[in-house]
């Protein structure tokens, strides 16, 4: 399944930084926009088999409201 996200990036010291706006910990850099882009890609990738290790059997969930 394909879901877009928001690549929010800029420029320190000449390289590509950027993060995924809906997803927390999602960073990476790279010396274009394309190797940013396929480097945040990579990330995410990396982090999404990362969560798939955690006991999710022991996590328990409650809905909570947030004032936006």
């Amino acid at each position: 399944m394909l879901r877009n996200f928001t690549l929010e990036y800029w420029v320190d010291e000449g390289w590509y930084v950027g993060r995924i706006k809906e997803v927390p910990g999602v960073f990476s850099q790279g010396e274009t926009l394309d190797e940013l882009e396929s480097n945040i890609k990579e990330a995410y990738k990396l982090m999404m088999l990362e969560e798939e290790k955690l006991p999710y059997a022991e996590i328990q969930r409650k809905e909570v409201g947030l004032e936006v």
